[in-house]
Parts: C-alpha cells; sequence; structure tokens
C-alpha cells in the first residue's frame, strides 16, 4: 500500500507573544509560535476509504474475546464501570510471565473511569513531572521527562515502520510500570474513545482544569496558548521541540476540523486492512496523526509529543484500534508483515525484533507484545 505523505519542519525557534486581546484577557494568556513544532504526516479519510477491504471477523473488546467461555452468555451485557478498588495490572503479569485470561486488567474508557481513578491517574503522571530524572537521558529534567527523551531519541526508528504499533504499546507499558512502581498508582487504566468526541475534543472533561487542562483553540493568526491552569498549569518542557532542547511551556491548539476526522468510519477502514503493515500505515497516517495534530502544538511534534500528557491517552485510543483488530483474527497475534528499519532493501519484522526504551525499563520483542494476553502482558479494553 501507498501513501502520499507530506510533512513539514520540525524544529523552530521559540516565539512568544500575544495577539490583539482585551488587556484582562492578555495578563492570562501566553501564546507560542506554531512554527516549531510542525505536523504529523497523513493521509486523507477519502483515501483510506476508497482502499478499505471488505470487513470480516468482529471488530470490538470484552470479555468475551479473553477466552472465558462464561462470558459468551452475556456479550450483550452493559459496559463494566470501573471502581475504585485496587486494580488487577498488566505489569504485574510482565513481573511473573503469567496471564490469567479469565481475570485480565481491563482499561476503561474515560467515561466509564470512576471520578476517584480519574483524579488519581492524573496525579500519578503529576508525581512522575514530580520527581527528579534518572540523570541517563539527555535534556531530563524529571522522571516523566526521561520518558519523553527516550521517545525523542527513537522517534526516527519507531515512525512509519512496521514496529509502530508494537513500540507504542510496549512504551504505553513502561509508561504504566513508571506509575505503578515509582508512584504508587493502583488502579486500572484509562482509554480514550476519541471517535466519540470526534469534532468536539476541547468540550470532552479530559480537557477541564480537574484533569488535564484546557484545549485552547488555535489563534486566528496561527499561535498556541500555554497551558496555565489545571493539574499541569505553567508546566515548562525541556525535551524538544524536535531534537533539541529548549525550555518551552505546555502548549495547545486545538483544531476541531481536524478531530473530527478522528472518526469511527476512518477507523474502521483502516481496520478493514487484512495486512498487518496496510493496517499499520493507515492507523499510523490516519487517526493517530489527526488527533495529534488536531490537538496540536507540542502534540503535534513528532519526536517530543509525549511532553504533552494527553499523548498518553491518545496512544491508549491507538492501541485499542489496534487490539480489536486483533480480536477478528487470532493469527494476527503471531505473525507481522513490514519493514523494521529504513534500510533498502529493510530488514523485515518480525517476532523476535527487539523493541527497547534506551535502558529505561528491559527490552522484550515484538512477539512478546502482540497479545496483550500472552504473559508479557494482561489486559484487555472494556469495549
Amino acid at each position: 500500500m501507498r501513501f502520499v505523505l507530506a510533512s513539514q519542519a520540525l524544529v523552530g525557534a521559540v516565539a512568544v507573544s500575544a495577539v490583539a486581546l482585551p488587556r484582562s484577557i492578555e495578563k492570562r494568556l501566553r501564546f507560542i509560535n506554531l512554527a516549531q513544532f510542525g505536523r504529523f504526516p497523513t493521509i486523507t479519510p477519502e483515501q483510506a476509504h476508497s482502499e478499505a477491504e471488505p470487513l470480516k471477523g468482529i471488530f470490538a473488546d470484552g470479555p468475551e474475546f479473553t477466552g472465558l467461555i462464561s462470558a459468551l452468555t452475556n456479550s450483550n451485557s452493559k459496559t463494566p464501570v470501573a471502581t475504585d478498588e485496587k486494580a488487577t495490572t498488566a505489569t504485574d503479569a510482565a513481573a511473573d510471565g503469567t496471564c490469567d485470561r479469565n481475570n485480565p486488567a481491563v482499561r476503561f474508557e474515560w467515561r466509564n473511569y470512576s471520578a476517584n481513578d480519574k483524579k488519581a491517574f492524573v496525579n500519578g503522571i503529576k508525581c512522575l513531572m514530580d520527581k527528579p530524572s534518572s540523570g541517563n537521558f539527555q535534556g531530563a529534567q524529571s522522571r516523566y521527562e526521561d520518558l519523553v527523551s527516550v521517545h525523542q531519541q527513537l522517534a526516527p526508528e519507531i515512525h512509519q515502520r512496521a514496529v509502530f504499533l508494537p513500540w507504542h504499546r510496549y512504551y504505553v507499558y513502561v509508561f504504566e510500570s513508571l506509575m505503578r512502581e515509582e508512584c504508587g498508582f493502583d488502579r486500572a487504566f484509562p482509554w480514550w474513545d476519541e471517535t466519540i468526541d470526534s469534532g468536539k475534543f476541547a468540550q470532552s472533561d479530559i480537557f477541564t482544569d480537574e484533569h488535564f487542562g484546557p484545549l485552547p483553540a488555535k489563534t486566528s493568526d496561527g499561535q498556541g496558548t500555554c497551558i496555565d491552569s489545571g493539574t499541569f498549569g505553567g508546566l515548562q518542557l525541556n525535551i524538544g521541540p524536535g531534537s533539541g532542547f529548549t525550555q518551552h511551556c505546555l502548549a495547545r491548539a486545538v483544531d476541531e476540523s481536524l478531530t473530527g476526522t478522528v472518526s469511527s468510519q476512518f477507523v474502521q477502514d483502516c481496520n478493514s486492512r487484512t495486512s498487518y503493515d496496510d493496517m499499520r500505515g493507515c492507523q499510523e497516517l490516519g487517526p493517530h496523526a489527526y488527533g495529534h495534530n488536531g490537538v496540536g502544538a507540542v502534540m503535534a511534534e513528532v519526536q517530543a509529543s509525549p511532553g504533552d500528557p494527553v499523548f498518553f491517552l491518545h496512544h491508549l485510543f491507538i492501541d485499542h484500534s489496534f487490539r480489536i483488530w486483533q480480536n477478528a483474527d487470532a493469527a494476527r497475534t503471531t505473525t507481522i508483515n513490514g519493514c523494521a528499519d529504513g534500510a533498502n532493501p529493510c530488514a523485515p519484522a518480525t517476532m523476535d525484533t527487539v523493541l527497547h526504551s534506551n535502558g529505561l525499563r528491559p527490552d522484550t520483542t515484538i512477539g512478546n507484545v502482540m497479545n496483550t494476553l500472552g504473559g508479557f502482558l494482561c489486559y484487555r479494553y472494556d469495549y
């Protein structure tokens, strides 16, 4: 499958200025030039739809996709809602190499996640931001930025090639393990069904001061807004833009015309592909890219986008799409195709291809993460 791509420069000088606003607002808002962040390359929804294949299999998740036979008789039950109790965790399985398929960790869609858990989740991220860096990752000034630095340094190896989905699944696992092991987070993990908020991301309660802070629109003269309120208000980032290390604010600049393309139809068109690498390319340049670019500013920057903590909710959405594609055919957890590198000819990706995080957590292989119930991982989604 071939895509026509358009890419832009990722790095530029920081420029902060105010647009013509009333003085009372000007005092409260800070703006930042978006040119330095660039954008993720994309394909159009029309292209994805024109190349869609006939749907084969059921694209969903739930207990009926874990091998739990008793769940098959209750597959029409309502989506469960997370409680505040301590959760079974995917990292527990990785520690002992087992997975009880009858009792995996469940990742709950944000609307099914309890208010108490939502607060615990954002506080867990803030905990990582408040911890000092290990000193092993270039530019990092906090434990959270150790994680951001890994993505920045590996970005050329993990995008637009077959490892994209397995590596980011592993990266979310690394994030989860840090949350649990270093900040005591003991709840279920959330995910965000962006298709429900298509075209109206800013209206989600994810983007409130109680959770991830506001999602302001791109200004009329093309600037982003520094986030100065909420849990992450006033956050200064030291990784990026691009491959640089220029201190800049956590900024956003939503474009709802872009978030509006993150639709269930787009996800379905990509997941209709029976070839892994065709599906991967469509998801990466489709819903994945539009979600990043739609939130804008830091999130639209390929290398250092994890600087915005909403990155992880976004990639939990992408991983959900990956898992439901796998659920449609069990063979999709044991095979992969596509290039593992950018050489010509390239080295093919295999189940033995190594995934690493520059020493932040132990290396693993694609084979270990392809099945989320395989032992290294042990989770499913609530639907």
